[in-house]
């Protein structure tokens, strides 16, 4: 008599239960799925920059130099440089190559702002671009946060075909950093800008945790099919250069 009295109970709070198991699941899926969605479109975007700036004749990154990189990092203009708290923001993408002069590797998510960047970037619509010219360089941009012009010495790069008109400061610098506002290409100092591993889209990336460290100097990732265009924009124009990362 109890069991037939309490059974058709049990099986509500049970299929109610079902329900909201079901609903979380579905959530949770969602939300997953969203994630991938963003990362996607970011690394998307940072290939459509690489392409657009190095397919302008006689405006993008000089060819010699973007061979010699060992790393490009891209802060594409949708995602977002915007004026807020603290000074200007925004979201990039890092790729190195392979033991520093490898094929391109997995890449690395970051954030870059500072308080006295927004000045320089002039306007919101700004793509940003940043070449890392030796391993010393790149070392030192896997580090949770580092100071460009204070932990890493970075300059505006010079722009063309080739980077006969560079400075010395230009040829000895760790990171030539680039700009472009509705449509105009130009070098612009990142000085003073702070650059931070963004551990958490990493992490949706690729689905664990994994340093910036791991995926960009110790190769343990893939590189994921999201990253693929990247991928083939950077093997277009810089196939082959960087410098070995030394063994540490």
């Amino acid at each position: 008599m109890r069991r037939s009295q309490i059974g058709p109970l049990g099986k509500s709070r049970a299929l109610v239960l079902s329900w909201v198991l079901a609903a979380l699941y579905s959530a949770t899926a969602a939300s997953r799925v969203a994630a991938a969605d963003k990362q996607a479109r970011q690394l998307q975007k940072a290939a459509e920059v690489v392409q657009e700036i190095m397919a302008a004749p006689d405006k993008g990154i000089p060819s010699d130099l973007l061979e010699k990189a060992v790393c490009v990092g891209v802060v594409p203009s949708e995602l977002r440089f915007a004026i807020g708290i603290g000074g200007t923001y925004g979201r990039g993408v890092l790729v190195c190559r392979r033991n520093g002069n490898g094929p391109w590797g997995a890449p690395s998510m970051f954030t870059l702002g500072g308080a006295n960047i927004g000045f320089q970037l002039g306007g919101k619509a700004t793509d940003v671009v940043f070449i890392v010219m030796n391993a010393q360089g790149a070392r030192k941009l896997v580090q949770d946060s580092v100071k460009l012009g204070a932990d890493a010495s970075a300059t505006a790069g010079p722009v063309g075909r080739t980077a006969e008109g560079a400075t010395d400061a230009q040829m000895h610098a760790e990171i030539l950093s680039y700009s472009r506002t509705r449509g105009l290409f130009a070098g612009v100092s990142l000085e003073g800008a702070v650059l931070k591993q963004d551990r958490n889209d990493n992490e949706k990336l690729y689905g664990k945790k994994v340093s910036a460290r791991e995926i960009l100097i110790e190769g343990k990732v893939s590189t994921p099919e999201a990253a693929r265009p990247l991928d083939r924009v950077l093997t277009k124009y810089a196939p082959r250069g960087g410098e070995a990362f030394a063994a540490k």
